[in-house]
């Protein structure tokens, strides 16, 4: 059953769900619906979790602002896998399985991708190391700031990852980087396969700045690139958001691949919607699946 926030009536042809959950504000939802209808195709705003869908009725899924998903994530995934067997999702049920525990960060490292240093700690261990002067401790499985401390005092540190490992949950560790105040993250979008827009984006704990469009550097746009390529469905990405700060000696590092549910600040590509309905409309039967021409940000 469709949600009632789909703004027009779809005109006949394929059909596409794009996938949300109750309770949100999704500012990208309605100008995608209206940039699909604008095509041509019938897409319509449906829960992920609602029983009486038939989502082999659609010809393709969009995975996107399912955020709730950090609640349910078994769930969501048996959601995804038996979806996949009657449509296609995007992006690909594997991606998601891998994608929706942070610990794909540990993998990245270990190809050679670098991140933002990281101490592991899960259920039945103990904080170890992690010897920096401000600490951000968070579990592994997590959206935004949910449930995430920023603290200098190792004890109250040592306190909240005993409390994540001891729901069962694995934390993560890692040093508070105060050049974000100052330059925030860079987030990279990458729509059909290719690089599209880039962000500035404010620290997620603590003050900060509005986001906005910028120019990414040479050296991060390359990053993404290396982190992108080391992600086996690299070809079968409709959209993935690269995030990236700099460590003190000026290094962009890995801090999320977010591949899952991510916000793709389309507002701030002028086409932004239609780039993204465009890039969704090649996966469809008889839409082929080649990469689109490398995008120019415009100004």
């Amino acid at each position: 059953m469709s949600t009632p926030l789909n703004p027009v009536t779809p005109p006949p042809g394929p059909r596409v769900a794009y996938a949300t959950c109750r309770g949100i504000e999704d500012v990208e939802l309605l100008p995608v619906l209206a940039a699909f209808a604008r095509a041509g195709v019938a897409a319509e705003a449906v829960f992920w979790d609602d029983p009486e869908v038939d989502w082999g009725g659609y010809q393709l899924v969009l995975i996107r602002s399912v955020w709730d998903y950090i609640l349910y994530r078994d769930a969501f995934l048996a959601w995804s896998r038996r979806t996949a067997a009657l449509t296609r999702v995007a992006n690909p049920v594997s991606v998601l399985e891998r994608n929706t525990d942070k610990t794909y960060l540990r993998d990245l490292a270990g190809a050679g991708v670098p991140i933002v240093p990281t101490v592991w700690v899960a259920p039945g261990e103990e904080l170890a190391g992690a010897d920096w002067p401000e600490l951000v401790v968070k579990p592994t499985v997590s959206s935004g700031a949910r449930d995430t401390v920023r603290t200098a005092d190792r004890a109250e540190a040592v306190a909240h990852v005993a409390a994540l490992t001891a729901a069962g949950r694995t934390a993560m560790v890692q040093p508070y980087l105060p050049m974000v105040e100052v330059e925030g993250e860079t987030s990279l979008l990458f729509l059909g396969g290719e690089f599209s827009h880039a962000v500035r984006r404010g620290p997620m704990l603590g003050g900060g700045f509005e986001d906005a469009a910028r120019e990414p550097d040479a050296d991060q746009l390359a990053l993404a690139e290396r982190v992108l390529a080391a992600v086996p469905e690299r070809d079968e990405l409709l959209y993935a958001r690269v995030d990236l700060v700099r460590l003190p000696d000026g290094r962009p590092v890995l801090i999320e691949l977010e591949l899952t549910e991510p916000r793709l600040f389309l507002d701030l590509r002028p086409d932004g919607p239609e780039a993204l309905a465009a890039a969704a409309l090649r996966l469809l039967p008889g839409g082929g699946n080649t990469r689109p021409r490398a995008v120019v940000p415009r100004p």
